[in-house]
């Protein structure tokens, strides 16, 4: 038994998509990344670590230099969205 070729990639591919529908595909993929990354990040935990250090180390060398925390997507669409009249 070979590798899968184009024609049972499709016929797998459309069997996914009767089973569990359209709208349901993106959060199945999503979910499937997650897993696959949770997986990755315990096998090898030093990256991890490494990232994280970086990241503060990053946010830390931002505010010693004076630059304002940024801000959160809320605030951003706050200040974007038109003021409403009240009635």
């Amino acid at each position: 038994m070979g590798p899968l070729g184009p024609t049972e990639l499709i016929i797998i591919l459309v069997i996914v998509l009767v089973l569990f529908g359209a709208k349901r595909l993106p959060d199945l993929g999503k979910s499937l990344g997650s897993g696959m990354r949770e997986f990755k990040d315990a096998v090898t935990p030093g990256k991890d670590d490494d990232r994280d250090r970086d990241r503060d180390r990053d946010r830390d060398r931002g505010l010693e230099q004076g630059a304002a925390p940024a801000q959160t997507t809320q605030q951003t669409q706050r200040e974007d969205a038109p003021a409403q009249p009240r009635a």
